[in-house]
């Protein structure tokens, strides 16, 4: 009986973490919106730099400007940090926010 017990709970852990998981990516569509912001300063369909670098493919490069390997964790820095001339988000949007933005950027 305690048996059964710990595999079921161990089961609704697992199943638990795997929506969180889930759920953390973002909604790409709710992205597109809120890059609408940052379409004044990038391209979303090309990679030729507006006043900062094209995007198109984003998640596909090895490398971004700064050098650093192109992640989720790197972009998410880069969107909090701002520097050469882009701003700082890390105020302005939420952390949902940055999971859509980050999802959307996952499809150019």
């Amino acid at each position: 009986m305690k048996r059964t017990r710990v595999y079921v709970g161990c089961a609704i852990l697992a199943a638990g973490s795997i929506a969180a998981l889930a759920a953390g990516k973002g909604d790409a569509a709710k992205g597109k919106e809120g890059f609408e912001q940052c379409a004044v300063c990038h391209n979303a369909d090309s990679t030729e730099k507006k006043m900062g670098p094209g995007l198109k493919g984003l998640f596909k490069r090895d490398k971004l400007v700064n050098g650093k390997k192109v992640t989720d964790a790197t972009v998410r820095e880069k969107i909090e940090e701002g520097g050469n001339g882009m701003p700082s988000y890390k105020d302005m949007l939420d952390d949902s926010q940055k999971d859509d933005l980050i999802a959307y950027l996952k499809t150019l």
